[in-house]
C-alpha cells in the first residue's frame, strides 16, 4: 500500500493542503493522511495513525521532510521507526529510505537527518523574525494580537440560538455547530454576554 502523508501547519481556512494532496496522487498514493498541526507538536494524530496502520513493505509518501517534522528528534524518531517496521519513505523531488529490507544505508540515514535540521533551523528563523517584527511593532505603538472582540461582533445566529442552550436544549458544542463556530468563540461569546 502506497500511503500519503500531508500537514499544514495552520488550519484550513489560512491554509491549502490540496497542492500537497494533489503531488501525492501523481506520485501514487492510494490512501491519505491529512492534518493541520505544527511541525514540532509532539502529537501530530494523522501521523501516529499512519505509521500504526503501516504494516512491512509499504511506501509513506510525503511532499518534504518538513512535513513529516521540523524537530531533529522527532524527525530521527520517525526514521527509526519507519526502519523497524521495514517500510519505504519517499520524499517527493528529494530522497527515498527503502527499509524494507530492515537495512538503511548510513549515507542516506544521514542525509535525511541533515535535512531535518534544515527544516529545523529555518522553523527557528521564522519564530525569530517573527518575535522581532511583533516586538518592531510594539515599540512603535502597534497593539499585537486579536482585536478584542465587543457584543457587537456577536453574529445573529448566536442570539438566535441562545435561549434553547439557555434552556438546557442545546450543548456547548451543539451550539457551537449550529452557530457555525469553534466551541471556543461561543465561550468568548458566551463570557461577553453574561458579565
Amino acid at each position: 500500500m502506497k500511503y500519503g502523508y500531508a500537514r499544514c501547519s495552520t488550519s484550513e481556512s489560512k491554509q491549502d493542503i490540496d497542492r500537497q494532496v494533489r503531488e501525492l496522487k501523481t506520485a501514487g498514493a492510494e490512501s491519505f493522511f491529512v492534518e493541520y498541526e505544527h511541525g514540532d507538536a509532539d502529537d501530530k494524530k494523522q501521523l501516529a495513525l499512519l505509521l500504526e496502520r503501516a504494516t512491512p513493505g509499504d511506501t509513506i509518501i510525503t511532499t518534504e521532510v518538513s512535513r513529516l517534522s521540523r524537530s531533529t528528534k522527532q524527525l530521527c524518531e520517525i526514521i527509526d521507526r519507519i526502519q523497524k517496521q521495514k517500510l519505504r519513505l519517499e520524499i517527493l523531488g528529494s530522497i527515498t529510505i527503502d527499509c524494507r529490507s530492515g537495512e538503511l544505508d548510513p549515507m542516506t540515514k544521514a542525509f535525511l537527518q541533515m535535512s531535518g535540521i534544515f527544516a529545523e533551523l529555518e522553523l527557528s528563523m521564522i519564530r525569530a523574525r517573527v518575535r522581532s517584527g511583533m516586538a518592531n511593532a510594539r515599540a512603535k505603538g502597534a497593539k499585537i494580537g486579536r482585536p478584542q472582540a465587543t457584543a457587537e461582533d456577536i453574529p445573529a445566529a448566536f442570539y438566535r440560538h441562545y435561549p434553547a442552550f439557555k434552556n438546557g436544549s442545546l450543548n456547548v458544542s451543539e451550539f457551537a455547530r449550529v452557530c457555525d463556530l469553534s466551541r471556543t468563540t461561543v465561550y468568548k461569546y458566551l463570557g461577553l454576554l453574561e458579565r
